[in-house]
């Protein structure tokens, strides 16, 4: 369901209406002090045209109390300014958690489709823009709306007149200003929504640098982003070309109400119908409106940026999402000691714009079994355990847990079922001791220290000058792959799940260490509900079961001396495995 920015800006700004119904109240005395000094001083030149010690100690008091309206206006700003300052600063963090809140609901697919730079940027507009909204609402809008009022009421009580032009002309301002405002949002919006794919791609080529230095890519890449930038300045000229024609036009508006006013003063004048203090107080007046009129018409421009901005970001942003829990979603209910059982019943599904991968599938892992899972890329395995994870829905068919429907628990408490070492591990551009915790944040450091020490990732981190205090720098970049991966072991044999998954848990080690962590992963199998996606076939020898899979079907099923002996795609891949890895899909049918 799509956010519109009204609910969503009233949503965040609800636990601040008091520090806004301060600033709103500012609003009105700031417009009450806009008209009221001019009022002043025009009692003041009025006072002084008639002479006399009477008149002078009346532009006095006048004088005393100008100068006291101005001290206290001031006075009431700096309180208003400290208001902003603590509002602004908690608004952004309100508008930054809610974001990342509904970011972390989003699926896995969602990410794979969106640049992590673009998201960040999005999130960043949203947290910067909502506050220059809300500023622009109070002390521009608002508090011009407040201004007119009260100039209408000054004006009324010098002529009639002055007051009904001032209402027709502001209406008619306003309802043009209004009418452009939908097309100024649409077209800032579009100029948003390229400047944060710009700023997407320039993640994307910082994030990859190492690819763009190795394939020689700094020209390929400057030609691409330059092509980017190309279609941002367009929407950008675009946007500031209609705001240069809708200025034009309102400037016509404002040079026309000012000479009719000046022409009417004039003529009022000639007859004495007005004081000196009426004709400066008009003007005085007039001059304010104009700039506030003016001042309306540029900020329109930016309030149509930011709310362009916002609008853009909330729609990726709040776009629904392809995996939610069910409204009477529970805890799925597990044995934390003996494994969980896996059904696979009568599943379909399909990637989105791709064939069929499973048709009909039906399987089930028994608690505490460990299965073995084979096959050329593309075969399946790896949906087959994004679909155990929920990363993806079936488009039909139940996958269950223990006789519980995945899609009927809760995503965290199923996910808290689960442990996975994937092949490639990326960490938080934290602490080693952090980047372990994550499999379990309520551990102690000593029970870190024993999952380290069990995925042989202890004796490397002492060697490091800040040990487990060590940054370990953007996804991992300042460990090996090896290194990486034992941190990802570690996590998983503190997080301690009923079911394991391992993806190619140990393609990064050395010969040595892995034949060490294959005997701490045995230890940890124990009792467990273990898949091993697998290319180094070596690696399966102790698997209870075997599941070969190919195109989507599983065309073998049993242990690896059933399946050798059977002369089929299990014995193909073991014969023509060459060092333990599994051959390309060309390469084993030529051979």
């Amino acid at each position: 369901m799509q956010q519109s920015i009204t609910t969503f800006i009233f949503k965040v700004v609800r636990p601040f209406w008091g520090m806004l119904a301060i600033q709103f109240l500012v609003s009105i005395l700031y417009a009450v002090d806009l008209n009221l000094g001019p009022y002043i001083i025009k009692l003041m030149l009025d006072a002084s045209h008639r002479g006399g010690s009477e008149a002078i100690n009346e532009v006095g008091l006048l004088a005393c109390a100008y100068i006291g309206v101005y001290i206290t206006v001031s006075a009431i700003y700096r309180v208003y300014d400290y208001i902003c300052l603590i509002f602004n600063s908690r608004l952004k963090k309100q508008i930054g958690v809610k974001l990342i809140n509904k970011l972390m609901k989003h699926s896995y697919n969602f990410y794979q489709n969106q640049f992590a730079g673009s998201l960040t940027n999005n999130t960043k507009n949203v947290m910067n823009s909502v506050p220059v909204v809300i500023e622009i609402i109070i002390e521009r809008f608002f508090n011009g709306i407040i201004t007119i009022l009260i100039s209408v009421f000054a004006f009324w009580h010098v002529s009639p007149i002055f007051a009904i032009a001032l209402v027709i002309w502001g209406a008619l301002f306003l309802t043009v200003t209004y009418k452009f405002a939908p097309v100024a949002r649409d077209l800032a919006s579009q100029a948003a929504s390229t400047n944060s794919h710009v700023i997407g791609h320039i993640v994307d080529i910082l994030g990859n640098m190492f690819s763009v230095r190795i394939f020689n890519g700094p020209n390929f890449e400057k030609d691409k982003l330059s092509g980017e930038f190309n279609k941002s300045v367009q929407a950008d000229q675009k946007r500031d070309w209609f705001f240069l024609k809708m200025f034009s036009f309102q400037s016509i508006l404002i040079v026309a109400y000012q000479a009719l006013c000046l022409y009417y003063l004039i003529s009022l004048m000639k007859t004495s119908a007005i004081t000196s203090g009426d004709f400066v107080l008009i003007i005085t007046l007039n001059i304010q409106l104009i700039n506030k009129f003016w001042g309306l018409t540029k900020y329109i421009n930016r309030f149509a940026s930011e709310i362009g901005n916002i609008k853009q970001s909330l729609d990726i942003i709040y776009s629904p999402p392809e995996i939610e829990d069910a409204p009477s979603a529970s805890d799925l209910q597990i044995n934390q000691n003996l494994g969980s059982k896996i059904s696979f019943k009568s599943v379909n599904f399909c990637h989105k714009e791709s064939y069929n991968l499973f048709n009909n599938l039906s399987i089930t892992i028994p608690a505490g079994q460990k299965v073995g899972l084979v096959g050329y890329s593309g075969s399946g395995k790896s949906t087959f355990v994004s679909l155990i994870l929920r990363l993806y829905d079936p488009t039909s068919g139940v996958i269950t847990i223990d006789n519980q429907d995945i899609a009927q628990v809760t995503q965290g408490s199923l996910r808290r079922a689960i442990g996975l070492i994937p092949q490639e591990a990326y960490l938080f551009h934290r602490s080693l001791i952090d980047n372990i915790k994550y499999g379990n944040f309520s551990s102690s450091d000593d029970e870190v220290y024993i999952a380290a020490k069990k995925a042989y990732a202890h004796e490397f981190i002492e060697n490091l000058p800040e040990k487990y205090d060590t940054l370990v720098g953007e996804k991992g970049v300042k460990l090996s792959g090896g290194q990486r991966q034992r941190i990802a072991i570690a996590r998983a044999i503190l997080k301690n799940p009923p079911i394991l998954i391992m993806d190619e848990a140990t393609s990064h080690l050395d010969s040595l260490t892995e034949s060490q962590i294959q005997e701490s992963l045995l230890e940890i199998m124990e009792e467990k509900t273990t898949l091993v996606v697998a290319h180094r076939l070596s690696t399966l020898l102790n698997m209870d079961r075997i599941l070969v899979f190919d195109k989507g079907i599983i065309v073998e099923d049993g242990t690896h001396t059933e399946l050798t002996k059977l002369d089929g795609l299990y014995a193909l891949l073991w014969k023509k495995q060459i060092e333990g890895f599994l051959p390309t899909l060309d390469n084993a049918k030529n051979k």
